[in-house]
């Protein structure tokens, strides 16, 4: 059964990635039908964090965020999968990201690692796309999936630019391993999901709620001297992205332990705040809490 269900999914990828935009998105919205009428996919976990996080908004306003956020999860569903076979012409015209391109060349003549730090805000795969922007090599953290085949496909997926994805495991080890060889380096980091518990060591205030906060790009980035920037993805509309480089440190030496941990809480924050339904709300972000 399950060589039946790969080979549908690579189909599936297969046929999604050669459709026009206008049906690939009319196919998410079935999907959205699916997702929140339906199935109600982790409806309880979206509806308490959106709770959690604005109680200050009513019963009426908490249930449009979540509408909207089904919607734009279904395109990402569809998107993601799509993305597996979608040749890289198509992939990098749905992204723009010009006013990156420039900041990262400048690190890269001034002989400077780049840690880039983003959220699971809008569809974060797209950055995928990395690598176009500069010749560093291309580091992109990621957690593994549990099913080796659909790993394995996500794994492909996320080299078709010529990064090399690294896991959560690996990745401290390969960053110093690198460096020690002197080879520039951009790493793409996504810290605002729950950590490791074992790595977790700093808690703070984010969205109402005492959080535990992944470490790894302040550590790293203060590891190997490198400039940190903070960015996201800007949904221009269905089906194109605008890569925002929001931040930029350069002499993280002047920063006491925690700070840049604690400005990009903000910055991801700030985000969430303004446009809340592009953020990852089915993800049981507050499930683990601080032992008193």
């Amino acid at each position: 059964m399950k060589r039946v269900e790969y080979f549908l999914f690579q189909l599936l990828s297969w046929l999604l990635s050669r459709l026009p935009n206008f049906i690939l998105y009319t196919i998410a919205d079935i999907v959205f039908i699916f997702f929140y009428y339906i199935v109600g996919y982790r409806k309880n976990v979206v509806f308490k964090n959106l709770r959690n996080s604005f109680p200050e908004k009513s019963d009426k306003e908490i249930k449009q965020i979540a509408i909207k956020f089904y919607h734009h999860l279904s395109d990402i569903f569809i998107e993601n999968i799509a993305l597996i076979k979608m040749k890289p012409e198509r992939v990098e015209k749905m992204v723009d990201y010009e006013s990156c391109e420039n900041i990262i060349t400048d690190q890269y003549n001034k002989n400077k690692h780049v840690i880039i730090v983003t959220a699971h805000y809008n569809n974060w795969e797209f950055y995928l796309t990395l690598p176009i922007l500069s010749q560093h090599k291309v580091l992109g953290i990621y957690k593994p999936l549990n099913d080796s085949f659909y790993d394995k496909q996500f794994f492909k997926m996320r080299q078709k630019f010529g990064a090399f994805p690294i896991t959560m495991s690996d990745a401290f080890r390969t960053v110093l391993q690198l460096f020690k060889d002197k080879e520039l380096m951009l790493v793409g980091l996504i810290a605002d999901q729950r950590p490791p518990k074992e790595s977790s060591n700093y808690w703070t205030n984010f969205l109402n709620q005492e959080t535990a906060i992944f470490l790894g790009p302040e550590k790293i980035a203060k590891k190997i001297n490198a400039t940190l920037i903070f960015t996201y993805l800007e949904k221009v509309k269905r089906g194109k992205y605008k890569m925002i480089c929001s931040s930029q440190l350069d002499d993280l030496s002047k920063y006491s332990e925690y700070e840049i941990t604690e400005l990009y809480v903000r910055f991801v924050e700030k985000l969430i705040i303004e446009k809340p339904e592009y953020w990852l709300w089915s993800h049981n972000r507050w499930k683990r809490k601080r032992k008193k």
